[in-house]
C-alpha cells in the first residue's frame, strides 16, 4: 500500500440521500472514492455518479483565479483576491447607496454547505438589509416546504430511511427513484426481495425504471395528481379505510375535506387521470389496508403550478389513515440536492429566516435581529427565484451575486433569464467550475472550493446532519464559499457601517455553525446538542438534537402532537386545477423533463467525466412510436422541438414507455452541450402561488420535421475541456450542434452538427486545426462538388481523431473502430471510396451504449448473454454487470423481459 495514500470520511455532493464516502488521497490529489460502510444513509453503497466522483472535476474545467471585467464588452482578466473583493464591495455599496438595499440580490444553492448558507443569509439580511436572497432549492423543494408547513405545522420530513424497509405499502409519486435516488431504491429492492408481500405503487406518466418494478403503476395524465389523490381519499372514506380515532384526536378540517372529495368519485377521477377504475380502487385498498403506509415523492409533485396542493393532498392520505409518526409510515419528501434541507434550516429562501422562521413574521424578525445584535431585519418581502430574475431584467436589481448554481441552464424560459443576466450592471458568479453557462455573464468570477476541498455540514432528506471533511487543499486560489462571503462582508461593513463592530469575525466553518445553531434553540429543528466533535464521535445525527440529548430523533409526531397553534395537523381542502399550459392544436404534446441515470442537474460536474456519458451521450427527444409515425419521423432524425417560448433542434427516438400525446426530454442539457439555450428554453415560468416553485415538468410543445442536409461528425482524443472551450463557440452559427465527452481509458470530445447549407471552407479549416487534423499522419478525402470531406488521424495504428463533413453515415462504425483501437484495411478502403459507399458492416443509428457504467458492460454484451439463455444472476456472474452500485439492474431486467416477450410471441 502506498504510505502516502490516506482516507478521509466525507459525504457525496450530489442528491439529497447524503451518502457517506471515503475519499482516497495523498494530501494533494484525490485518487479514489468508496462508499462509507459506517454511514447510516448508505452503509457503503454508492450509485454510478457517486462512485465516479474522483473522476470529475477536471482541472481544466475549474475556476482557479479571480477574474474581473471592467466593462460589459471587455473580456475578464485575472486579478488578485484583494482587488476582486474590494471592487465587489465598492460596487455593492455604491448600488445600495444610490438605489437602496433591495437593488441587490443573492441567488445561492442547495449544493452549499450549511455554514456557507448561513454566511450568505446573514450577509443579505443583517448587513445589506434585504430579503432578496433565494436558492435554487426554490426550483425543487419549495412546494414540499409549503406542504409540510401548512399540513403538519413545520418543514420537517417525519420519516427515516429505515422506514423504506419497514413499510408494508410504499407509494412513489412523481419520482424516478431508480435514477434520482438510486441508493435508496436499492434499499427498497432489497426489502421487497426479503418481504415479497410488500406492495409498491408508482404514480408517474412515464413507465420509468422505477415504474417497471411496481406492483401497480398508475400512468396518470401529466398534472392530474391532485385529482388522483382526492379520488383515493374518496374511496378510503367510502370504504371506511380511515382511522377515525386519529382524525378526531389529532387533526382538523375533515368535514370540509370530506365535502370536497365527495365530488372525486372513482369514475370521474379515472377519466380525469386517464387510468382504469379498477387500478384506482386497488391503489386505495392497498393503502387503506396496509399496516404501515409510506409515501415518497420528488419533482413530479413539486415542480408544478399546483405543487403545494399536490403535497397537501398526499399528506391528507396519511392524516386520514393515521399513517404517520411510526415505523414504516409517513409522508417522506426526497430532496434533490445534497443540502437543500440545510438551506431551508438556515432560512436561505426569500420568505424564510434561520431556525424555520418566517421573514414575514415580525416576532421572528425581532428574534433574529436581537440574536445578531442589530436593530432590525428588513420587513419588505424578498423575491423568489422567478421574481428575482424578472426584477433583474426590468432593472430593479442592479447587482446580483450568484453562488454555486447555474441559472443560465436551470431556470425556465431561458431567453428571458439570459436577457436579465446580460442587462444586469454587475454580476458576481462564485463558482468552482468556470465552464458553467452562467459564468459567461460574470463581471466578476470568484473561484470556489468544491467537493473534497471543503469542510462543514449538510443535512440529508431524513434530517440527518453529516460532517463534511476536506481531503485536499482547494485548487490554485479557490476558497471556501463561507470564507469568500465573510471576507466580502467585512469589506462591505467598512463602507456601510464603519463605526460598528464586525458581524463576520468568523475564522472557521465551525464558528459559523456554533453561532447558527443558537437560532434553532427550542425550535422544531433544535441543533443545540450538536457540534463537529459530537458528529465525529457518534457519526451523522438526525435533528432535533437538543442540548443534553444522547442521540438524534428518528421519527417525528409519534405522540400525535403537531407544531401548530392547537397541536393538530391540518387536512387541507384544495380542488384540482389543470396545469397552466394545456394541449392545443398548435402545441399538441406535453413535454415532461426528468433525470438521466448517470448525470446530475446541469452537468457542471458530471459533464467533466467522459465515463458518465456512456449510457446516454447526447440530448435525444423521446416520443411515443405512434407520434413518430404520425409525423413520419424515424429514430435518429433531427427535429425542431418548439414551445411558446423557444425552440431547439435535436434527434428524436421512439419511446414506448410514453403515452400518446406526451414527450420526454432529460433536464440536464444546457447550451454548453446542446446548441440553442438548452432544454429550458422551452419550459414556462408559471409558478405555484404559495411556494413560487416553477412548473418545469409540464410544457405544451410541438415537434416538426427539419431538413438539414449538411451533416458533421467529429471525435478527437486529448484535453477534453480545452477542446470544448476552443471549439464550442465555432458552432454558434449552426442550427444543430451537440457536444459530449466520451471514452473511458482515452477521453475524447464527440461533436455532432447539422445545418441547412455547407459552411465555408475557412470554417472547416479552423475546425480541423483545433482537432489536430491538418498536419502529421492525417488521411484525407475531399469531394468539393458534393460537399463531402473526411479526415482521420492515425497514430500507432489506431484512430486518435476524425472528422466527417457532408456525409456522416459511417460515424457509428468509425467510433467502434476508435473504441477498439483499430485502423485496418477496411478503413483505408472506405476512406478513399466515393460518397455514398457504405462501410464494411451495417451500423445502427445510435452507438452501442454502456448499460453497466461501473463494470463497463455494453448493451450488446448483455443482449448476447440473454440470447445464450443467461438470467440476471448468470449475467452478474459472467459479465459482472449489476454487481457494484446496482443502478443498471432495472434496465437489465427490462432487457430480460423484452427477450421473454419476444420468445413467447
Amino acid at each position: 500500500m502506498n504510505p502516502n495514500r490516506r482516507t478521509t470520511a466525507s459525504t457525496c455532493c450530489y442528491c439529497g440521500v447524503g451518502c457517506g464516502v471515503l475519499i482516497e488521497h495523498n494530501d494533494e490529489r484525490i485518487l479514489g472514492v468508496q462508499g462509507d460502510p459506517e454511514h447510516p444513509a448508505n452503509f457503503g453503497r454508492l450509485c454510478s455518479k457517486g462512485s465516479t466522483l474522483h473522476l470529475t472535476g477536471d482541472v481544466d474545467a475549474r475556476a482557479q483565479f479571480p477574474e474581473l471585467r471592467l466593462g460589459k464588452q471587455l473580456p475578464r482578466a485575472r486579478t488578485d483576491w484583494d482587488t476582486a473583493l474590494e471592487h465587489a464591495a465598492g460596487a455593492f455599496a455604491e448600488t445600495i447607496r444610490e438605489y437602496g438595499p433591495d437593488s441587490v440580490a443573492f441567488y445561492v444553492s442547495g449544493q452549499l454547505l450549511t455554514e456557507d448558507y448561513y454566511a450568505f443569509n446573514k450577509l443579505a439580511r443583517a448587513l445589506v438589509g434585504t430579503n432578496n436572497i433565494d436558492s435554487n432549492s426554490r426550483l425543487c423543494m419549495s412546494s414540499a416546504v409549503v406542504g409540510y408547513k401548512r399540513s403538519l405545522g413545520a418543514d420537517a420530513p417525519p420519516c427515516s430511511y429505515e422506514d423504506i424497509e419497514l413499510a408494508d405499502c410504499v407509494m412513489i409519486a412523481g419520482s424516478n427513484m431508480a435514477y434520482a435516488h438510486p441508493v435508496l431504491f436499492r434499499r427498497l429492492e432489497e426489502a421487497r426481495a426479503r418481504r415479497p408481500e410488500m406492495k409498491l405503487i408508482v404514480i408517474d406518466p412515464r413507465r420509468t425504471d422505477t415504474a417497471e418494478q411496481a406492483d401497480l403503476h398508475l400512468a396518470i395524465l401529466p398534472g392530474t395528481d391532485v385529482a388522483l389523490l382526492h379520488g383515493i381519499l374518496h374511496i378510503l372514506l367510502w370504504e371506511g379505510w380511515v382511522d377515525r380515532a386519529f382524525i378526531d384526536a389529532h387533526t382538523e378540517g375533515m368535514a370540509e375535506l370530506k365535502g370536497l372529495v365527495r365530488d372525486y368519485g372513482p369514475l370521474a377521477v379515472a377519466q380525469i387521470c386517464g387510468i382504469a377504475v379498477d387500478d384506482l380502487q386497488r391503489c386505495a385498498e392497498w393503502i387503506g389496508q396496509a399496516p404501515a403506509f409510506l409515501s415518497l415523492w420528488c419533482m413530479g409533485l413539486n415542480q408544478s403550478s399546483s405543487g403545494s396542493a399536490k403535497n397537501s393532498a398526499l399528506i391528507n392520505l396519511h392524516l386520514a389513515t393515521g399513517q404517520i409518526g411510526r415505523p414504516g409510515a409517513g409522508p417522506f419528501s426526497l430532496t434533490g440536492q445534497p443540502n437543500a434541507m440545510g438551506g431551508r434550516e438556515t432560512g436561505s429562501l426569500a420568505n424564510l429566516l434561520p431556525g424555520h422562521r418566517e421573514a414575514g413574521n415580525p416576532e421572528h424578525r425581532a428574534e433574529v435581529a436581537a440574536y445578531w445584535g442589530i436593530e432590525r431585519l428588513p420587513a419588505r418581502p424578498g423575491l423568489s427565484a422567478i421574481e428575482l430574475f424578472d426584477a433583474v431584467r426590468e432593472g430593479r436589481i442592479r447587482a446580483l451575486w450568484i453562488a454555486c448554481t447555474n441559472p443560465a441552464q436551470s431556470l425556465p424560459d431561458q431567453t428571458r433569464v439570459r436577457e436579465a443576466l446580460a442587462a444586469c450592471p454587475f454580476v458576481i458568479v462564485q463558482e468552482a467550475f468556470s465552464t458553467s453557462e452562467t459564468c459567461q455573464f460574470a463581471d466578476l468570477l470568484l473561484p470556489a472550493a468544491t467537493w473534497g476541498e471543503k469542510e462543514g455540514t449538510v443535512t440529508n432528506s431524513e434530517r440527518r446532519i453529516s460532517h463534511v471533511r476536506a481531503a485536499v487543499p482547494a485548487i490554485a486560489e479557490a476558497r471556501a464559499d463561507w470564507d469568500i462571503a465573510c471576507d466580502f462582508a467585512r469589506r462591505l461593513e467598512r463602507r456601510l457601517r464603519p463605526d460598528a463592530s464586525s458581524l463576520f469575525d468568523f475564522t472557521s466553518p465551525h464558528a459559523l455553525f456554533e453561532e447558527y445553531k443558537g437560532l434553532t434553540r427550542d425550535r422544531d429543528l433544535d441543533l443545540c446538542g450538536i457540534d463537529y466533535s459530537l458528529l465525529d464521535r457518534l457519526g451523522p445525527q438526525q435533528w432535533p438534537f437538543p442540548a443534553g440529548a444522547e442521540q438524534g430523533t428518528a421519527r417525528l409526531y409519534g405522540n400525535g402532537i403537531f407544531p401548530t397553534a392547537n397541536g393538530r395537523a391540518r387536512l387541507i381542502s384544495e380542488p384540482y386545477c389543470a396545469p397552466k399550459e394545456r394541449r392545443e392544436a398548435r402545441y399538441p404534446l406535453i413535454l415532461n423533463t426528468g433525470r438521466l441515470r448517470d448525470q446530475w442537474h446541469g452537468m457542471t460536474r458530471t459533464g467533466t467525466a467522459p465515463q458518465l456519458f456512456g449510457h446516454v451521450e447526447e440530448a435525444v427527444l423521446g416520443l411515443p412510436p405512434d407520434e413518430l409515425r404520425r409525423r413520419r419521423l424515424t429514430d435518429g432524425q433531427l427535429v425542431k422541438l418548439h414551445s411558446r417560448r423557444g425552440q431547439i433542434v435535436l434527434p428524436v427516438q421512439a419511446d414506448d414507455r410514453l403515452r400518446p400525446g406526451q414527450a420526454f426530454l432529460p433536464m440536464h442539457w444546457g447550451e454548453r452541450f446542446l446548441r440553442g439555450l438548452g432544454v429550458n428554453v422551452l419550459t414556462l415560468p408559471a409558478v405555484d402561488p404559495l411556494s413560487m416553485q416553477p412548473e418545469l415538468k409540464h410544457a405544451a410543445v410541438e415537434v416538426s420535421r427539419i431538413d438539414l442536409p449538411w451533416q458533421f461528425f467529429a471525435l478527437a482524443e486529448g484535453p477534453v475541456q480545452h477542446r470544448f472551450d476552443s471549439l464550442r463557440p465555432l458552432f454558434d452559427g449552426l442550427q444543430y450542434a451537440s457536444f459530449s465527452p466520451t471514452g473511458r481509458e482515452r477521453p475524447a470530445l464527440l461533436i455532432r452538427a447539422a445545418h441547412d447549407e455547407e459552411p465555408s471552407a475557412e470554417w472547416l479549416d479552423a475546425i480541423d486545426a483545433h482537432l489536430g487534423l491538418v498536419d502529421g499522419p492525417v488521411m484525407a478525402y475531399d469531394d468539393p462538388r458534393r460537399g463531402v470531406g473526411r479526415r482521420v488521424r492515425i497514430e500507432q495504428s489506431r484512430i486518435v481523431a476524425l472528422r466527417l463533413a457532408g456525409e456522416t453515415a459511417a460515424s457509428t462504425w468509425l467510433r467502434e473502430l476508435w473504441k477498439d483501437s483499430r485502423a485496418d484495411e477496411e478503413l483505408h478502403r472506405w476512406l478513399l471510396a466515393p460518397p455514398g459507399a457504405a462501410p464494411g458492416k451495417a451500423v445502427g443509428t445510435f452507438a452501442d451504449k454502456t448499460v453497466c457504467n461501473c463494470m463497463n458492460v455494453s448493451q450488446s454484451r448483455i443482449q448476447a448473454g440473454i440470447e445464450n439463455g443467461q438470467d440476471l444472476e448468470q449475467l452478474k456472474c459472467q459479465l459482472k454487470c449489476g454487481t457494484a452500485c446496482g443502478s443498471c439492474i432495472p434496465e437489465i431486467k427490462r432487457l430480460l423481459a423484452q427477450r421473454a416477450m419476444a420468445a413467447s410471441a
